[in-house]
């Protein structure tokens, strides 16, 4: 399988809202990090992956 599953947690509030996909043979390994809607907080912030 060639794509691993990964959790996106909210930098603000640490809560675990999203779960995405991302290719395991990628050539950088560093961390994704998107714009999410956070329902904890109530807007849009940063998510980053987290295991």
């Amino acid at each position: 399988m060639p794509r691993e599953l990964i959790t996106m947690a909210c930098t603000e509030c640490k809560s675990r809202n999203y779960t995405s996909t991302r290719n395991k043979k990628a050539q950088g390994s560093e961390k994704l990090e998107l714009r999410k809607f956070c329902s904890k907080c109530g807007k849009h912030v940063a998510h980053k992956e987290t295991k």
